[in-house]
């Protein structure tokens, strides 16, 4: 299934390209693209990734500029990893609704309510509310991070699904922040019932953002990288997909096989609203460039290493 409101012209991609290109070489810089950015960004990207994999990317980045093709808390954690180099979202609106339902005040007044409690926090999430956190998470290393805390009370932000999702396997006491992704939300348990009526033979795959009533159905769930990783090893043929839709662009590079989005409205507007114009223009003018604060940086430096060496 593609999305052709979301390409462009070939005449038009290789221009752009070309230009990028250029400008890529000349400014010593490197792109980095989620996994549901526009097929056209995600075929000049240097690196496609999920959370974790462009995380771990953005720390280990020798070029002096990063091109975050993502929404803003990613370019943030770019920000905090690599304080050296210059970051780059070529769309500076392109937010997330789920990282803005929480905030650093009101985290700090729950933890006040829940004295000793752990925060880990989902990396979708501010630089200010990772800094009032102990450890960061994705959603491939969630349960990894979980298990490698103390023992103890832990408070989950944002997101309610995938804290509830980490709960069904780990024997935690367990606090969950009332947050959630709005493209995932939409999926409902009745549309995973209609797409196997259609799709018999199908695996249903999905992100652990998805409703619980929807991962229940599910044969596997996981992140964005987990699901290209199962899909390819799996020896069925056909498949239905619970995540965003821009994943299809590297699903349908997998062979001999079929994919199906589980709702026609698994389409994230702020991760499609980079461009590859807004690319070629950001690596022009350098510009928009996002900066954390120093205070803050280190912070929230302290809580994404955590998780990083608590990844390897």
């Amino acid at each position: 299934m593609k999305f052709m409101e979301y390409t462009i012209e070939q005449e038009t991609f290789e221009k752009l390209a070309a230009e990028i290109a250029q400008l890529k070489q000349e400014r010593n810089a490197v792109i980095l693209a989620h996994y549901y950015q526009r097929p056209e960004i995600q075929d000049v990207a240097d690196y496609i990734g999920d959370s974790l994999q462009l995380s771990q990317l953005a720390a280990s980045a020798e070029a002096e500029v990063i091109v975050f093709c993502g929404v803003h808390f990613m370019a943030e954690s770019a920000a905090i990893l690599s304080p050296d180099k210059i970051v780059l979202l070529p769309e500076e609106r392109a937010g997330c609704p789920m990282a803005e339902m929480v905030d650093a005040e009101s985290l700090r007044k729950r933890k006040e309510e829940l004295p000793g409690v752990q925060v880990v926090c989902y990396v979708n999430s501010s630089a200010a509310v990772k800094a009032e956190s102990d450890i960061c998470c994705t959603s491939s290393n969630a349960a990894k991070i979980v298990r490698s805390l103390p023992e103890g009370e832990i408070l989950f932000v944002p997101d309610v699904n995938l804290g509830k999702y980490l709960a069904r396997t780990i024997e935690r006491p367990m606090h969950f922040w009332p947050g959630y992704c709005n493209t995932h939300d939409h999926v409902r348990r009745e549309d995973i019932l209609k797409a196997r009526q259609q799709y018999p033979e199908a695996k249903v795959i999905v992100h652990p953002e998805c409703r619980e009533e929807v991962w229940q159905e599910a044969d596997y769930v996981g992140s964005t990288a987990g699901l290209l990783a199962y899909a390819q090893h799996s020896e069925a043929k056909e498949f239905i997909v619970g995540t965003e839709s821009g994943i299809l662009h590297q699903l349908d590079k997998i062979p001999g096989k079929k994919f199906y989005l589980a709702s026609q409205q698994l389409i994230c507007p702020n991760m499609k609203s980079t461009t590859l114009a807004k690319v070629r223009d950001a690596l022009r003018d350098l510009t928009p460039r996002i900066t954390v604060s120093e205070d803050i940086r280190q912070k929230a430096a302290m809580a994404l290493d955590r998780m990083m060496e608590a990844s390897k």
